[in-house]
């Protein structure tokens, strides 16, 4: 498995957009594509600002490729993300998921 990694920062007026834009358009068309296993949407205060940390699951870089195109390390950051960002990563970090979640108690 892959954790495709990326994060973007905005102000904290932005951030319930952002927010929204990626729990309710980006991950669910995603949740359709083959080999994608899973979203996260990490958030913290970071001096004024929020930062957001996106981590997708993939089953392999195949299933990123078919995603991301075959610069898997680029970023896919749409108009509409653009918008209320103010700075983002132009490129991303893929990992081996080495170890399976932990179940919750």
């Amino acid at each position: 498995m892959i954790a495709r990694i990326w994060r973007g920062e905005t102000t904290a007026e932005n951030a319930p957009h952002y927010q929204d834009h990626a729990t309710h358009r980006v991950f669910p068309s995603l949740a359709s594509l083959p080999g994608h296993r899973g979203a996260y949407l990490l958030k913290r205060n970071a001096g004024g600002d929020v930062e957001f940390l996106a981590v997708t699951l993939w089953d392999s870089i195949e299933a990123v490729k078919a995603f991301a195109g075959a610069a898997p390390e680029v970023a896919v950051v749409d108009p509409e993300a653009r918008a209320v960002l103010s700075r983002f990563d132009e490129f991303v970090c893929h990992y081996d998921v080495l170890a399976p979640s932990w179940p919750a108690r």
